[in-house]
């Protein structure tokens, strides 16, 4: 048994950044299908395609208003991230690790809410008359989101490389992206490689203080950070992740399925424009200022 726990530790990029719903729902299921597909051949890269599709229904089910159609729609989602935990850990049992992957699990994550949103979008016109304007909240919310997700994961990965080198391997400089990019040959690969430095590069504009935070570590101790400033630097960041944390997949879905459940669907998009966007800013401000303490 104490054998399994470690191993399903080891599954996990780190237990101080799985909030409470992933460390007691979708992680330990994710980790007992992991070990039972990590012999079969299947790899992670499948996993997240399939999800994508396994997301997307949710979008389907939740267009019309009938809640047995609903609560389907809200299955499909709930396996979706299962899906979406059993590809990384099976990646971290297996050790079959690529930087397609990793962008291709940020992707599913943005096809799963776009159906959703247009879904959302055209359950309302039906109900108020066929009209197209509730597009403009639900592109409203979809932008709102990639922004929010963005931030939200360079947060959690930064924290991950205050954890350790092999812990934080996933936090790239614009720069690395930029020259792992230029390895690449013309194809697929290229175009995501293209997408996600673009994805990087709002990440580093938005975060000023955090640059010239990791600038300075950088030139003093080169990735030898001490350990007293990462866990000095992790404390403080820890205090931020209960915010952080409402910005992730339970803490949008959470109140979505209430919203569906009960019919009120436009719910959503002020709940998403207007109260995940001012968490936003809260977090952003608390962090920078973290980082400006640092520098």
């Amino acid at each position: 048994m104490n054998e399994l726990n470690k191993e399903y530790e080891a599954s996990l990029k780190s237990i101080e950044t799985e909030n409470y719903i992933d460390r007691v729902f979708y992680r330990p299921i994710g980790f007992r299908l992991a070990v039972l597909l990590r012999n079969t051949g299947i790899t992670p890269n499948q996993i997240t395609i399939f999800s994508i599709f396994v997301g997307a229904a949710a979008g389907y089910f939740f267009y019309p208003q009938n809640i047995w159609y609903n609560i389907v729609g809200i299955v499909c989602l709930v396996c979706a991230n299962i899906l979406d935990c059993v590809d990384g850990q099976l990646a971290r049992l297996t050790g079959i690790k690529s930087e397609i992957g990793r962008i291709l699990d940020g992707f599913a994550g943005d096809v799963w809410f776009t159906c959703i949103y247009v879904a959302f979008a055209l359950r309302l016109g039906d109900i108020y008359g066929g009209t197209g304007w509730f597009f403009i909240p639900a592109v409203t919310s979809g932008l709102c989101h990639l922004v929010q997700a963005n931030i939200t994961d360079y947060y959690k990965t930064l924290h991950l490389y205050f954890i350790s080198k092999d812990k934080g391997a996933e936090f790239q400089t614009l720069e690395q992206i930029e020259a792992q990019q230029k390895d690449l040959k013309s194809g697929l690969s290229r175009f995501f490689y293209a997408l996600y430095m673009r994805y990087s590069s709002f990440q580093v504009y938005a975060t000023p203080q955090l640059q010239q935070m990791l600038k300075r570590l950088h030139s003093r101790y080169g990735n030898d950070i001490p350990e007293d400033i990462r866990v000095s630097f992790r404390k403080q960041s820890k205090q931020l992740m209960r915010y952080i944390d409402l910005m992730t997949f339970n803490g949008r879905t959470i109140p979505m399925f209430l919203f569906v459940l009960s019919g009120y669907v436009w719910l959503y998009f002020i709940y998403e424009i207007v109260f995940l966007n001012l968490v936003l800013i809260i977090v952003m401000r608390k962090h920078e200022k973290m980082c400006a303490s640092f520098n």
